[in-house]
């Protein structure tokens, strides 16, 4: 006999007995009746869940419902799709945590390919430069075996060239020629102030436009040189303690290169007014070409066997003069790597700061024992001497004029000095304990700024000054003008470039 449900008249998949009426039912309907209406849907006895009295039986195959024709085969179509939307939604629900775990570990397998590709890329990045170290460069003699180079570079101590090719007659030619066109240019101009130089109200009324902290690494904080490009002086060069350069565009605010090469720090650095060049030099006794545009290398000068400690580069664009605390000077082709001539100090003293002046036939240097020495480089020789400071020359910088030097030492002054009468015309006497660390003039001689405790900027023959930026919060360790003095750049020993100008 087939079982049927009292309720729905089906065939129950989970048949219970009432003992009160004695009613067959499905489990599910009779459940749902119960707990809403408290009796037996037969006799209207009261009755509980508890005493309902499970039939055992054997699966039933329910024939195919020939059609929704009544309440209850609606009722038990719409049961069984939710019933298999629970079910698909239970294996969605799987499925989705495993895709999570999958995708998770995806990723810590991504990261950690990520860190050792870095690591390996640092270790490429190491044994290149090491190579291009060792590497006997074209142009300049290299040492006779590579463990020589090695551990000269090592502690810091350069290879030297066995020789100096020396100034050849067409050398001195083209030097010559470049300074009887800049003397021409500077008369032809007279004293007639460039069109678009920025007026001395203007300059007081500069504000500080911008903090760049991210040039360099932080763990070996410090920057302790700058430059600007003459012809875009939107890009600005600067060298560290963490041993690097870097090229820093002021205008879209990105780095454009970053030249890593030297095995110490960064202690001078020059951008070629023309080209796309950096010209750097460090304690590690070297000096390096580099070409900005790809990061790389393209000559190491060995032409010291003591720290760097001064460079400046010729007007012709091609030569550039070095000082060392190895007592020297010398006068290089950056083109090659080649050591053109190589002079020691009249007096056998460390050499601390050079700069060319702007003809490019004299030159500057300052020495340890508070000398500057005006020298002739066509006869590499001492023409004359500008006693007076006290303490180690940290700085000097020739007006474009070609008749002002401005010098600074240990001593909290600047002096400024004739080399028509070679004489010192005038001092600016500092604060007590004020260190100065850079000096320059704008392009027109107008204006001189200096940079140290803080960095100030001078109106030239007044001497008067203009304006004082204190927003360093350490030493300010170089300072350079913008275009026609439009705007002012500095760096210092608390990680900062620092942007000046009319906001």
């Amino acid at each position: 006999m087939a079982l049927c449900c009292s309720l729905s008249n089906e065939v129950p998949e989970h048949p219970v007995v009432s003992p009160v009426s004695g009613s067959v039912f499905e489990r599910r309907l009779i459940e749902k009746y119960i707990a809403d209406n408290g009796v037996d849907p037969t006799n209207g006895k009261e009755i509980t869940v508890d005493q309902l009295i499970e039939i055992k039986t054997p699966p039933i195959v329910k024939p195919k419902v020939p059609s929704a024709t009544s309440i209850p085969a609606v009722l038990k179509s719409l049961q069984d799709e939710w019933d298999a939307v629970m079910l698909n939604s239970f294996t969605l629900r799987q499925q989705l945590q495993t895709a999570r775990q999958e995708l998770s570990h995806a990723l810590y397998q991504h990261d950690a390919a990520c860190r050792v590709i870095a690591r390996l890329h640092k270790e490429v990045s190491t044994a290149r430069e090491a190579l291009a170290t060792l590497k006997p460069q074209t142009g300049y003699a290299a040492v006779s075996t590579p463990s020589v180079a090695a551990s000269a570079e090592a502690g810091g101590v350069a290879a030297q060239p066995i020789e100096a090719a020396g100034l050849t007659p067409e050398i001195i030619s083209q030097l010559q020629d470049k300074a009887t066109v800049l003397t021409q240019e500077r008369k032809r101009r007279g004293k007639t102030m460039p069109e678009g130089l920025a007026t001395a109200e203007a300059v007081k009324g500069y504000k500080t436009l911008a903090s760049h902290p991210a040039l360099h690494s932080a763990s070996m904080p410090g920057i302790l040189t700058m430059d600007v490009h003459a012809a875009d002086t939107s890009h600005i060069l600067t060298g560290g303690n963490d041993r690097c350069a870097t090229v820093f565009n002021k205008d879209t605010e990105q780095v454009v290169a970053v030249l890593k090469g030297h095995t110490k720090k960064v202690t001078k650095a020059l951008y070629h007014p023309e080209e796309e060049v950096a010209i750097t030099a460090s304690p590690d006794a070297t000096i390096r070409v580099w070409n900005i545009t790809s990061s790389s290398q393209s000559a190491i000068i060995r032409a010291h066997d003591g720290p760097v400690t001064g460079l400046s580069l010729h007007a012709t664009g091609e030569y550039v003069l070095s000082t060392s605390l190895d007592q020297h000077w010398a006068f290089s082709d950056i083109r090659v790597g080649r050591l053109l001539t190589k002079v020691a100090d009249t007096d056998g003293n460390p050499l601390t700061t050079a700069q060319f002046h702007p003809d490019g036939l004299i030159f500057g240097t300052g020495t340890q024992d508070s000398q500057i020495k005006i020298w002739d480089l066509k006869e590499q020789s001492n023409v004359a001497n500008f006693p007076g400071h006290s303490g180690p020359i940290a700085a000097l910088s020739f007006s474009e004029n070609g008749y002002y030097l401005a010098t600074a030492a240990e001593d909290s002054c600047v002096k400024l000095w004739d080399l028509r009468k070679l004489k010192n015309f005038k001092t600016i006497q500092l604060d007590e304990g004020y260190e100065v660390k850079d000096l320059c003039f704008d392009q027109s001689g107008t204006y001189l700024a200096v940079a140290g405790t803080d960095v100030r900027v001078y109106l030239c023959k007044q001497w008067e000054t203009l304006k004082t930026f204190n927003d360093h919060t350490a030493l300010a360790m170089g300072v350079r003008f913008g275009n026609h003095a439009q705007s002012i750049a500095s760096v210092s020993m608390d990680r900062t470039l620092k942007i000046y100008g009319i906001e």
